[in-house]
């Protein structure tokens, strides 16, 4: 794979609505094609760019700015990037794209309600006990995106969303 075959999908959506559920399928459905895509996913990448998070305003700007940065720059190598990340505000997954020409956002809608009964990192029941205070969905804005590539419905089973972004990305990307 050359650079110029280097793409980005973004999945965004609020916490424990399938992101993870959906990368994980997706990478496999990659690989099956001969493509071997780098996962970027939040709670790892933070382990390495803000070791004592503190989901602040600006440390989540920093933290976003870089993830996309980082993303760019795998990209540019020719190496496909699945970013597994929230990024609750617009301009985070904006800016990825300014960087990356081969790029495409996928929201996965689903209702807050279904999230907090999933919560399998235990996100919600943090924010309820007040041990979490910027969770997005309930006490930080979650900007869903306004023209993503993609909108899928995170109640749905996961190989039917994935077989949805492959044929997306079959006729955006080419892969």
């Amino acid at each position: 794979m050359n650079a110029e075959q280097g793409f980005a999908i973004w999945i965004t959506g609020i916490p424990a609505s399938g992101k993870s559920s959906l990368t994980r399928e997706l990478v496999k459905r990659l690989a099956e094609r001969g493509v071997s895509a780098v996962v970027l996913e939040s709670d790892e990448m933070r382990k390495i760019l803000t070791p004592v998070p503190t989901y602040g305003e600006e440390e989540r700007d920093a933290f976003y700015r870089s993830l996309a940065q980082v993303g760019g720059l795998i990209t540019r190598s020719g190496v496909p990037v699945i970013f597994d990340a929230t990024a609750n505000k617009r301009v985070y997954r904006d800016y990825a794209r300014t960087l990356i020409p081969r790029f495409v956002e996928i929201y996965v809608k689903c209702p807050l309600e279904i999230c907090m009964q999933r919560d399998p990192k235990g996100t919600y029941g943090r924010a309820i006990r007040g041990e979490a205070r910027s969770v997005p969905g309930i006490q930080a804005t979650y900007e869903p995106p306004r023209s993503p590539d993609i909108t899928l419905d995170g109640r749905n089973p996961t190989e039917e969303s994935a077989d949805a972004v492959i044929d997306l990305l079959q006729r955006q990307l080419h892969i």
